[in-house]
């Protein structure tokens, strides 16, 4: 199969946050049972993708966030990003290629998932550009191609707010939530890209809870009601000392301006905002502690109105 779309497509690759994140059990081969609310987020990378005889990876950044240096020293084969190109191409049997401009405004590894979101762009904007019919990649062909590149990438397919279960990766949709405004913080300094393994290695029994606080939280998010502070649960806040020493630290020291609440596995967090809540002085009292943070709020579905908002203003 080759041909398609010429003009190029200019894709948004949102961010996520989770409501929740519960530790059920350790299965028998060794993985977790987790029970996650996810929410995607207006902080996001952007692609653009041109069609091209082959596949070919361009990072760049805002430099603020110093993702482009930290995925410049890693292959582009070992690129989320550059991989669902060539699994999309191999399921599919095109024959092109395409140029893939990644524009990284989510830091790495900091909990946000924005490398499986930039896979998840790949391949939603590829079966358009490469004008992949029904027959050839259907929806449930399109997440199974998801599902080998991670946990987090099928869920970036749709995105807005999902409950997963299982491994993270069986997911329920439900409906977008009244948009809540963020302010999300992190450490200017690289964070680990092992670090989530090692949050998950440091998890004993006594960290698994029954997944009656997600539940909850489901049920206040189907009555369409807003997420509070009492609601949000993330049991790597309980690890993050023991895993992470500078990033505990920070998070502790974020206490005193607010309610702060780990993004995944970190060290990235975030605070919820009321809607006439100033952002500013929040923003400014985490510079003042050496992190980089930025006014954000949470998005809807792809495809829907999260699609059409403007871009995150970024601080200079």
């Amino acid at each position: 199969m080759s041909g398609g779309n010429e003009a190029p497509l200019r894709l948004r690759a949102a961010a996520k946050i989770n409501w929740s994140l519960e530790v059920l059990r350790k299965q028998p081969d060794g993985y977790h049972e987790v029970r996650t609310v996810l929410q995607t987020i207006a902080l996001s990378d952007w692609l653009t993708l041109t069609p091209a005889d082959s596949i070919s990876l361009q990072i760049t950044s805002e430099a603020f966030t110093g993702a482009a240096r930290t995925l410049s020293k890693i292959p582009p084969e070992s690129n989320l990003a550059y991989r669902a190109a060539e699994l999309l191409r191999q399921a599919s049997g095109m024959t092109g290629g395409v140029r893939i401009e990644l524009e990284k405004r989510v830091p790495v590894a900091a909990g946000l998932g924005g490398g499986s979101s930039d896979a998840a762009a790949v391949l939603r904007g590829l079966r358009e550009l490469w004008r992949l019919s029904i027959d050839a990649i259907d929806d449930d062909a399109l997440a199974a191609v998801a599902a080998d590149l991670g946990s987090d990438v099928p869920f970036f397919l749709r995105g807005g707010c999902a409950l997963a279960s299982g491994r993270g990766t069986e997911l329920t949709p439900l409906p977008d939530s009244p948009r809540q405004r963020l302010v999300v913080a992190w450490p200017e300094r690289d964070a680990s890209g092992d670090k989530t393994a090692r949050m998950y290695g440091a998890i004993r029994p006594g960290h698994f809870s029954d997944g009656t606080q997600t539940d909850h939280l489901v049920e206040r998010i189907t009555r369409a009601e807003t997420v509070r502070d009492i609601d949000v649960v993330n049991v790597f806040e309980r690890l993050l000392q023991e895993v992470d020493e500078n990033a505990a630290q920070a998070f502790s020291a974020a206490r005193a301006a607010g309610s702060p609440h780990l993004a995944g596995s970190g060290p990235a967090f975030f605070f919820l905002l009321s809607e006439d809540e100033p952002a500013a002085e929040l923003i400014q009292q985490m510079q003042s502690l050496g992190l980089r943070a930025v006014e954000t709020q949470t998005t809807g579905a792809t495809g829907g109105a999260a699609e059409a908002q403007e871009e995150t203003p970024w601080p200079r």
